[in-house]
């Protein structure tokens, strides 16, 4: 199928982040695009990385253009990530995991060149109309299993009970530090592999949850409970997390491996692991904090990208990228979701922008020249009361 056979064409072009994996739009998705009234255009070698080679993406349907090409050709331009908008003009739409809320200057500049963005991050995930489209969630799920086969690659013994003719090995004890998406996948991997799983998390709701995998659950006295909107804990006051850190040093240090998965959207994740907790723990532990980003992580000393190794022998995993280092999962996970976003927002071979559905206006950043999202909106004009807050 040639560029010209549709009227919305959605091209996919290589990432643009170093180190990133992952790739938009699969082959198997192609004929789904093509059912709702969109042509696929992949800029060569844009999968590659993930496991999809051009060759699959032609046979599937696609058209394959040179690398740095495929922007002329796009109505729509899909990304994992923020790709390069320095092309962009006016009525194409870019669409990814943008986090707007980091980049709010972005956003309004590209809503004045007349761009319409749309981002993932965005989606109003308690919709049960919404769950195929939930990225951040399959996302998070791969991430989840990485983050314990990470941690498997750093800890120097077997995870599970073994009883062989050479003695006993003791199973390893792993601490899993919220109980979301990414938190329950790898509380479920880390049971898999034979290790004793604890988590703790601020929503009382995640009790449950832990406790159907099997694992225990880890309750503070000192901090009430901490639900937040969407389906995320709030934020808490200095003095909540100030006790948080200290009660949980304790658990800490008794546990061979500790995950970490707190994210809070657009701001610096929290410590939950301070230097003194990293001091504690035996040598040969492992810490493994998948909130690493610039912003910071939930890790004293972790750097994102980068495996340190204390003077009391703990290593330290700044894993803010383990998505990326299970690409090929990954990437399926999310050309599905965005193909079921792209059937949302297009209908007879156009873009349908209504505000006033709570999909559209989820995830909808930038329309008509105005940022119409109100929380990025609010960053760039905040009111008297948010300026001095």
């Amino acid at each position: 199928m040639g560029v010209d056979a549709v009227t919305v064409r959605v091209v996919v072009a290589r990432e643009a982040a170093a180190g990133e994996r992952r790739v938009a739009l699969t082959p198997d998705v192609v004929g789904r695009l093509q059912a709702a009234g969109l042509d696929l255009v992949v800029e060569a070698g844009a999968g590659v990385a993930a496991g999809f080679p051009d060759a699959d993406y032609e046979k599937a349907g696609a058209t394959v253009v040179p690398a740095g090409s495929g922007l002329g050709h796009a109505e729509v331009l899909a990304a994992v990530g923020l790709p390069d908008v320095s092309g962009l003009r006016a009525g194409q739409v870019v669409v990814g995991l943008l986090q707007p809320l980091l980049r709010p200057q972005l956003m309004e500049e590209l809503a004045g060149r007349g761009v319409t963005v749309v981002s993932l991050d965005g989606l109003p995930r308690t919709l049960s109309r919404a769950q195929s489209m939930d990225a951040l969630s399959s996302q998070a799920n791969a991430a989840g299993y990485k983050a314990v086969l990470v941690a498997t690659e750093h800890f120097a013994r077997y995870l599970p009970l073994l009883i062989t003719a050479a003695g006993t090995s003791k199973p390893a004890e792993v601490l899993v530090l919220g109980a979301g998406v990414a938190g329950l996948q790898a509380i479920g991997t880390a049971r898999r592999l034979g290790a004793v799983v604890r988590a703790y998390d601020v929503r009382p709701a995640a009790k449950g949850e832990v406790q159907s995998l099997g694992a225990q659950f880890v309750e503070l006295t000192s901090v009430g409970p901490a639900a937040g909107e969407g389906g995320y804990a709030r934020a808490l006051s200095a003095e909540e997390q100030a006790a948080q850190q200290a009660e949980l040093a304790g658990h800490i240090a008794r546990h061979d491996i500790v995950i970490t998965t707190a994210q809070v959207p657009g701001r610096r994740p929290p410590e939950l692991v301070t230097a003194d907790a990293v001091a504690a723990m035996r040598p040969g532990s492992v810490l493994v904090d998948m909130g690493a980003s610039e912003l910071g992580g939930n890790v004293a000393g972790s750097r994102p990208g980068e495996v340190v190794v204390t003077p009391g022998g703990v290593t330290i995993v700044g894993a803010g990228d383990l998505a990326s280092r299970l690409a090929t999962s990954a990437s399926a996970a999310y050309a599905r979701n965005l193909t079921a976003l792209l059937g949302h927002l297009v209908a007879d071979g156009e873009l349908h922008v209504d505000l006033d559905d709570e999909i559209t206006a989820g995830v909808v950043v930038a329309h008509g020249g105005a940022v119409v999202h109100p929380a990025t909106a609010a960053l760039l004009h905040p009111q008297p009361s948010e300026a001095s807050s």
